[in-house]
């Protein structure tokens, strides 16, 4: 992106400057559920500088496209499962069995681990159904939609309804993992905190970093795809479900 604008969407300087996804993560600028806000709206609930945050991401390495942001749907919901959903799978079990173990030694001197271990709960309740869905019902759906069949098995034929729903999901687990950012102080563990301590918060803004991610590829390059095939096919364009 040769320039950026405050009237840029995060979604559009993420895919033509990858690098800024970092600058977004750290200034906590969502760029997954809120990635069609323009830079500038999203500064302004932070209370952030647009112009400051334009001078940084034009002082951010570049990092070349990525293969995945002109993937074709099949192939992107292929990458999806293998990429994300495989390391959701494996590691959403090890963060709670760290949880679980540092809140029980740590606990009594830091009471909000027993806020950080339930809301990681909720947040592994929520996505590991979420992960399911997508894999027994929507992506199927989209193989069938990009091979040209109609996805016989979603009501009326169309991926809209199970978009609708994914984006609500999205939207309750970017809360969820904001919630998370504020109890541990953007992860940022005691000086007394142990090594298990530190691979907790070490491994919950990974996990953040990665869905965040996720939810990009999902909401702002997946779901419009699909949505765009879908309506190609009908004679008409698909419009965009709101989560």
């Amino acid at each position: 992106m040769s320039d950026i604008a405050t009237t840029s969407s995060l979604a559009e300087i993420i895919e033509a400057l990858p690098g800024s996804r970092r600058t977004f993560e750290r200034l906590g600028l969502d760029y997954c559920c809120g990635g069609q806000r323009s830079l500038g709206d999203a500064c302004a609930d932070l209370a952030l500088d647009p112009s400051a945050v334009v001078d940084e991401l034009r002082l951010a390495d570049e990092e070349p496209v990525p293969d995945w942001a002109s993937m074709a749907p099949a192939t992107l919901v292929d990458h999806l499962e293998a990429v994300h959903h495989a390391y959701l799978h494996t590691e959403m079990e090890r963060l709670t069995a760290l949880a679980e173990k540092v809140a029980s030694v740590h606990g009594s001197r830091h009471p909000e681990l027993a806020d950080v271990e339930r809301t990681y709960a909720e947040l592994r309740a929520d996505l590991e159904p979420h992960l399911l869905k997508e894999e027994r019902i929507l992506f199927p759906a989209i193989r069938q939609l990009a091979d040209g069949e109609a996805p016989a098995a979603l009501p009326g034929g169309s991926v809209h309804a199970p978009i609708s729903v994914m984006l609500r999901d999205h939207d309750r687990a970017g809360d969820l993992l904001a919630e998370l950012r504020r109890l541990t102080d953007g992860y940022r563990p005691p000086a007394d905190g142990c090594a298990s301590y530190q691979a907790l918060y070490e491994g919950l803004a990974e996990l953040e970093a990665d869905t965040h991610l996720h939810v990009h590829k999902e909401n702002n390059v997946l779901f419009p795809a699909v949505l765009a095939l879908e309506g190609a096919r009908a004679g008409g364009p698909s419009p965009v479900p709101q989560g």
